[in-house]
Parts: structure tokens; C-alpha cells; sequence
């Protein structure tokens, strides 16, 4: 947490208020959030104008017209807010960004598991390939046929475990795992080998489906997560089964119930998703 949609939607918001701006300074209150020597930092990012912000998998790429590029990853806690010149830094503000007209970009990770590194732009595409990241499953030219592709690959795997994992499709996690599992109705622990044509047709339309949905509603702010306004995000609303043990199933009134799976965990409907 964050996942896809709320990266997707941080990114989204931030293109329209910070690409653009110039950075005329950067605070940095932890510097381990900052993977580089903090004065090298500023060297890079101070002076440097947003040129565009894109998105792979759960990184946030912020390309810079000086030929470099930060990668911000928030992972359990992070926030990324855009504040005005009058807002208050936060106890769990890390790093804050000053632009040209003063308003603000903080950097707030409770847990300080989130960071900031530094790239030469021309270097993104061989970082990328290198961290073996799946495609990206809101892109159009994500098609079933891929999905299909991939899952051969790995007919051992668990389906949820597969989905979670960001080798095979980038960026979904174990909230939107849960919610694709229940709208295909399918159990978690399935193997692969043992979907049908028409339960991974159903795991395809899952993916597209609820991920463009939770983007739509700006995500869930299950835990920590708000979005570049400091706003939660709406989805929580739509939720099925993540989150719903021991609640009724929306579908046939069961209950839901909860599994360990890899030292992660599964809620699932066990009468709509059966082995």
C-alpha cells in the first residue's frame, strides 16, 4: 500500500499541479529517505524545472529537464501532499519540495520505509528492465492474450500469489488481489494450470474492471494513504472482500473468511470462490 490506482491517481494530480514548476529549493529533515548524499541532492534537484511525472508499476517517476529523473516509492505509508506556502510541516513530513511560487510539495512516510532516488533520465529504461517488472495491466495493449501468455509461465503458481507478484503484472497488490479474486470467483489458492478459458477471461476483465474503477475513485485509504490533496481516496466503498472477514458476502450473504497465504493473507467469499 499504496497500489496501482494510488500511485496512478498521485501521479495524475501531481501533472497538474507541479509539471511545469521550477524547484527553487528542497528541505530535507531524514536523509535516509533520500538515497544520496543530501548536498548532491540539491545539486541535482535544486534549479531543475518538473518537465513530466509518469508511473511504472508502484514507482513514481518525476523526469526533470536537467537530464535527471527522482523515483519516489512510497511503499507502506508514504504521502506525497501539495501544500501552500502557509500549510504547517507535518510530524512525519521527511523532505519538503519548494517550487517557484512558493506552494509546496511535503514528503510524509510514517513508517520511514518510502525514498527518493536520483537517475539520468536516458538510464530509466535499462533500470526498469532490470528490476524484471511486468507490464502494465491498464495499458491498452495489456489484452487477454497476454495474460494468458504469462500464466502459462507459471502454472505451479498460486493465482493470487501470481497477480501479487510484480515480475508477472506490475503493481497490483494484495487489496486489488483480493477484489479481482472475488469478482472472478475464484479461490486464491487455485493453481494456475487449473483455470479454465473462461475463469482467466473473468481474472482479465477483473483487472481492467477494478483497477480503472479505484482510479476513478482516486483509491483507498485503508491505511495511510491520501492523495496529493490530502484527501482519502473512495474506493474503500467498493470493497468486497479485502478487509470483509467475518462480514457478509455482498453476493450470497455467506461469510467471508480469511487465509495466510506466503505471509500474506486472502479474504474470500467460500462459497462464491470454491476450489
Amino acid at each position: 500500500m499504496p497500489e496501482l490506482p494510488e500511485v496512478e491517481t498521485i501521479k495524475n494530480q501531481l501533472n497538474r499541479l507541479i509539471a511545469g514548476k521550477k524547484i527553487s529549493g528542497v528541505d530535507i529533515f531524514l536523509p535516509k529517505i533520500v538515497k544520496l548524499d543530501k548536498n548532491r541532492f540539491k545539486k541535482i534537484v535544486v534549479g531543475a524545472k518538473i518537465e513530466k511525472l509518469t508511473r511504472r508499476a508502484k514507482i513514481l517517476v518525476v523526469k526533470l529537464d536537467n537530464g535527471w529523473s527522482l523515483l519516489i516509492h512510497l511503499k507502506m505509508t508514504g504521502q506525497l501532499i501539495y501544500a501552500s506556502p502557509a500549510a504547517d510541516r507535518g510530524k512525519h513530513t521527511h523532505i519538503i519540495f519548494i517550487f517557484s511560487d512558493k506552494n509546496r510539495l511535503f514528503f510524509n512516510d510514517l513508517r520511514q520505509f518510502g525514498y527518493v532516488k536520483t537517475i539520468k533520465s536516458e538510464e530509466l529504461d535499462s533500470f526498469f528492465l532490470k528490476e524484471e517488472i511486468g507490464p502494465e495491466p491498464l495499458k491498452k495493449d495489456f489484452i487477454l492474450a497476454n495474460l494468458k501468455i504469462l500464466l502459462t509461465k507459471k502454472p505451479n503458481a498460486k493465482i493470487k500469489q501470481f497477480l501479487m507478484d510484480p515480475k508477472n503484472i506490475a503493481g497490483i497488490g494484495n487489496i486489488y488481489a483480493d477484489e479481482i479474486m472475488f469478482f472472478a470467483g475464484i479461490y486464491p489458492l487455485r493453481r494456475v494450470k487449473s483455470l479454465t478459458d473462461n475463469e482467466i477471461k473473468k481474472i482479465f476483465q477483473g483487472i481492467k474492471k477494478i483497477l480503472k474503477l479505484a482510479v476513478k475513485l482516486r483509491g483507498i485509504s485503508s491505511n495511510d494513504y491520501l492523495d496529493a490533496f490530502g484527501q482519502k481516496g473512495k474506493f474503500a466503498a467498493k470493497l468486497k472482500a479485502y478487509g470483509k472477514e467475518g462480514s457478509k458476502c455482498v453476493k450470497c450473504k455467506g461469510i467471508i473468511k480469511r487465509i495466510k497465504i506466503g505471509g500474506r493473507s486472502a479474504s474470500f467469499c467460500p462459497a462464491c470462490q470454491r476450489l
